[in-house]
């Protein structure tokens, strides 16, 4: 409580000083018209002199465009075939065991990290229109999707 009755008292003290400036500075200008009216006031002259420069504009710069087609990205893609026993159940006429021409976990592009890709992944600048396939084997390109590239079923 005593910082509180501090506080109060220099904002009083404040503002009985700014008052008692106030009346003194009253006091003072009457003075000081009253003898400035009696002594001569030298004349200000103000010069202003303006000065401009004129820069020519810029000339045109010419550029000629080359357009340079790179060539795309090398693909290569491996096909694995399941081994077959070598021993097949006849009559039946079906499919049983034998090799298919699906790869199995195999991908020709990996990520950075060494993972396979799979559909709706984002795709890296060098394999846009590549095609590969996911981890399960699923055909999958690169293709612009809006204003991004991502992977898609092939």
């Amino acid at each position: 409580m005593p910082k509180a009755l501090n506080r109060r008292a220099r904002i009083w003290i404040g503002g009985v000083a700014l008052l008692a400036l106030g009346a003194v500075g009253c006091s003072e200008s009457g003075k000081g018209e009253a003898a400035a009216s009696a002594k001569p006031v030298p004349a200000v002259t103000v010069t202003v002199t303006a000065t401009e420069t004129a820069t020519p504009a810029p000339a045109p710069t010419v550029t000629e465009t080359k357009t340079v087609k790179v060539p795309g990205p090398t693909v290569t893609t491996t096909v694995t075939k399941a081994a077959s026993s070598g021993t097949r159940s006849g009559g039946s006429g079906g499919s049983s065991g034998g090799g298919g021409t699906k790869a199995t976990g195999t991908c020709s592009i990996r990520s950075n990290a060494g993972n396979c890709y799979s559909a709706g992944q984002f795709c890296r600048n060098s394999d846009h229109g590549a095609v590969t396939t996911n981890a399960s084997g699923a055909r999958i390109r690169c293709s612009q999707s809006g204003s991004s590239w991502r992977w898609t079923y092939a």
